[in-house]
């Protein structure tokens, strides 16, 4: 069924728009074009960024929930703010869209250098995210990142795929194309050729395919990549990387190919784990097997879904340190006071809590303290008007128990995929020679931080290599090396892909993975 709203914007222009009731107020503005690509937290109602005002009398203002009592003040409530994510459209409403400051910019574009020969753009397509580099004769000439224009519809992979479900494929599709054809338009040349590196569903939805075999169990893949395709008469030729799995897509055979596929170093067996809004996991054991594993983590890894959270930029904390001066951060930009928390920020801040035993494994606050400095920390703690625990980390930034309960979720979700492929591989973790970390938890997450916080052994944590971009990087060599292709290509259909979801044991491995400790 279908509700008739309209729709307001800052400066009072109005249009009526007719959306369906299925879908979230929040998602149903993106769908007519009006919700800007944010880093949103799908409905979790933790980010505060689809407010919108409700211009009725406040008898017909539609019932606030739990979460936007603890979001938003009583003024803002009692002026008819929401949270678009947590209502549906109503036939009648009138509502507001309030401007809104993202913490990051929408785009970043940077031109280096002028090209000395054919351009070729690579293209890391991420859930959140969407990276690229322009090369001529193996120089980057130019590179830039932006927002994933479908966060509108929300930041994880499921919510964009409910939405196509509903007819909106087409527009899914047409947000992240006109991206690409902006980026091209800006570079300084003409380009020959392109490679696009996402996850499946990304890239299902890119070109245009059905994505009922990944929206619901028993999850297949129809489409497997490693061709060439036309994206639309305004871009060049695109090769889409092999597609290892339903949810191992084609950055993580990207993220293969940047490590020579299956050398990295000449030294196997290796883990490579490229860590965002869905954890991908290759275990590679020689040159004829490699298992395949993935985990939806949800965006904290990025910082969105977090209280205060945020992708890493200017004014963002990404380090938490204690010391004699109290807990200090390390803020990006001109290091002044931090206005929102990195992914890996919060990962290092709950570090340090279980290191000086304000948390407890279980992710609890604690209030018995040992040391002077945790006794000091200690008298942060709190409790938010809807009496959620939490702990003060800056001005005007809490570090909430549902917060760390988030995190806590990624760590389990990492520690089962981790064990899982090496049980499956029969193969001691201290037989591993290395663990490549691509993505957000590679990013700023220190070694000592993932060992404390249980994603790796002790044994594992001292084989870490921070393996920045994979996606982007194996993109890059995909487009150089016709050889690199082929090989990948044959790695892809000798590869294992373990459906952790299907294991009658699924469930429970997942719950005794939910402490901040290692479990093999």
């Amino acid at each position: 069924m279908a509700a008739t709203i309209i729709v307001s914007d800052s400066a009072g222009k109005r249009r009526e728009i007719v959306v369906s009731r299925d879908s979230s107020l929040s998602q149903a503005l993106f769908a007519a074009g009006l919700r800007p690509p944010l880093p949103l937290c799908s409905g979790l109602g933790r980010c505060g960024l689809c407010r919108v005002r409700y211009l009725t009398s406040s008898t017909e203002l539609p019932q606030p929930t739990d979460t936007e009592l603890e979001i938003l003040s009583s003024a803002e409530l009692e002026s008819g703010m929401r949270l678009a994510c947590r209502h549906f459209p109503r036939s009648g409403d009138q509502i507001e869209l309030p401007p809104v400051a993202a913490s990051v910019p929408v785009e970043v574009h940077e031109v280096l250098a002028s090209p000395v020969g054919p351009l070729r753009l690579a293209v890391d397509l991420g859930t959140t995210s969407v990276y690229w580099e322009a090369f001529s004769e193996g120089i980057v000439v130019a590179r830039g990142r932006a927002l994933n224009p479908q966060l509108g519809a929300g930041s994880e992979i499921m919510s964009r795929l409910a939405l196509a479900a509903r007819g909106e494929a087409g527009l899914l599709r047409q947000v992240v194309l006109d991206l690409l054809v902006r980026i091209a338009r800006e570079l300084p040349g003409p380009l020959e050729s392109m490679c696009v590196a996402g996850n499946s569903a990304m890239t299902y939805l890119l070109l245009e395919l059905s994505p009922d075999g990944l929206a619901a169990a028993p999850y297949k893949l129809d489409f497997r990549g490693g061709v060439w395709h036309s994206l639309t008469p305004d871009l060049p030729p695109c090769y889409i990387p092999p597609l290892l799995g339903p949810f191992a897509g084609g950055d993580l055979s990207a993220g293969l190919a940047a490590l020579d596929a299956l050398d990295a170093g000449g030294s196997t067996p290796y883990l490579l784990a490229d860590m965002g809004t869905n954890g991908e996991f290759a275990l590679v054991l020689d040159r004829e097997r490699v298992l395949v594993a993935s985990v939806p983590l949800g965006p904290a890894l990025e910082g969105i879904g977090l209280r205060h959270g945020s992708l890493a930029g200017p004014g963002v904390a990404t380090r938490f340190e204690l010391g004699p001066q109290g807990l200090t951060c390390s803020v990006l930009g001109d290091g002044s006071r931090p206005v929102a928390v990195s992914g890996t920020g919060y990962l290092s801040l709950v570090s340090v809590l279980l290191r000086v035993g304000l948390l407890d494994a279980q992710g609890g606050f604690r209030t018995e303290s040992t040391t002077p400095l945790a006794m000091r920390l200690a008298r942060e703690l709190g409790a938010s008007p809807r009496g959620e625990a939490r702990l003060r980390m800056a001005p005007g930034l809490w570090l909430h128990a549902g917060d760390v309960e988030e995190l806590l979720k990624v760590k389990a979700a990492f520690n089962m995929a981790l064990s899982a492929l090496l049980a499956e591989a029969g193969l001691p973790a201290s037989e591993l020679t290395a663990v490549f970390l691509a993505g957000a938890l590679g990013e700023h997450a220190s070694p000592g931080d993932l060992e404390r916080l249980g994603f790796l052994s002790p044994v594992l944590a001292k084989r870490v290599r921070v393996a920045g971009n994979t996606s982007l990087a194996g993109a890059r060599r995909l487009l150089e090396n016709m050889a690199a292709r082929k090989q990948l290509e044959q790695v892809a259909d000798r590869a294992t892909v373990l459906d952790l979801t299907a294991r009658p044991t699924f469930e429970k491995d997942y719950l005794t993975r939910m402490v901040f400790e290692y479990v093999p």
